[in-house]
């Protein structure tokens, strides 16, 4: 008798060629977003460019995170309108204040004296208002390990050549992606809410596109603060859609057993760790044509 064989193992039967054999430089693709986000989506600017190679009127980032997928496509006029949508509140007072009172941030973050002392006496206060949370958000992304803004995530120590804290504090670079990013605001509206808000289809046309990069089913635990949510209901919604889509997630049985119950085609592409370990991630999406 012949044994069963797993999810994993059902998809092997099925092609599913690697776009591009070699893994992105970030270094050649512009740095847009003022995250240095866990997971962020730098690497897969080349492959977002192909896709929206089109005639695309909105597209729809739900979890938008540090939304370098949004920004590019703003940017770079990869789509007429762009909605970005963020649940973490600390995240999504960044954006908040960057498309409402941008020179209030680059102001702060300008005149920010970088050291330990100031570091913690940032993080240790409670702010009174959506100011007071954004510019703690970006020092808490900016000074800790790996940008990780979850509960438990440690400050730099050495950091990079030994700079410690003022490893990742570039306050010039800052201050201008975030005027970049205001200046965009024409193009962009943000929102802060629950991604499974936005799956229905009064949130778009045939020319609409989604682009979803949840909490990762394995990673997504220890990176973020809203890092449980139910995978199966996320592939249903995303089902349902009568748009275009692309979803990336972490390569795993249980996500492999979902896009085939789901009926969704996947292709895997290569990416690099921070830690310079190369991978293959999941591409999810109603169709591979523009591949």
């Amino acid at each position: 008798m012949r044994p069963k064989k797993s999810p994993l193992s059902l998809f092997d039967d099925i092609p599913a060629p690697v776009p591009d054999k070699k893994v992105t430089n970030v270094a050649s693709v512009p740095q847009r977003s003022p995250f240095r986000y866990p997971g962020g989506k730098t690497w897969l600017v080349p492959t977002i460019r192909k896709w929206l190679d089109n005639d695309v009127e909105r597209l729809i980032e739900p979890f938008c995170g540090g939304a370098i997928v949004s920004l590019t496509a703003a940017a770079e006029n990869l789509a007429e309108s762009v909605l970005m949508i963020e649940k973490d509140e600390e995240v999504a007072a960044v954006w908040d204040v960057i498309f409402s009172d941008y020179k209030w941030l680059v102001d702060k973050i300008l005149s920010f004296n970088m050291s330990m002392d100031n570091v913690n006496g940032i993080l240790q206060t409670e702010p009174d208002d959506v100011r007071g949370m954004a510019f703690k958000t970006i020092i808490k992304n900016r000074t800790s390990r790996g940008g990780i803004l979850a509960k438990g995530a440690g400050l730099i120590k050495r950091g990079e050549n030994g700079k410690g804290l003022m490893s990742r504090w570039y306050p010039v670079t800052l201050a201008r992606r975030i005027a970049d990013i205001a200046a965009l605001k024409d193009k962009i509206t943000f929102i802060k809410g629950d991604a499974f808000d936005y799956f229905s289809p009064e949130n778009y046309t045939d020319r609409t596109y989604y682009f979803i990069d949840p909490p990762y089913y394995v990673a997504g635990k220890r990176l973020y603060t809203f890092s449980e949510i139910d995978h199966e209901s996320l592939f249903k919604s995303v089902s349902n859609l009568g748009c275009h889509f692309l979803m990336t997630y972490d390569k795993n049985e249980y996500i492999l057993s979902l896009v085939e119950k789901y009926h969704m085609q996947w292709r895997t592409i290569p990416m690099r760790t921070t830690h310079l370990i190369q991978k293959e991630e999941l591409l999810v999406s109603d169709n591979f044509c523009w591949l």
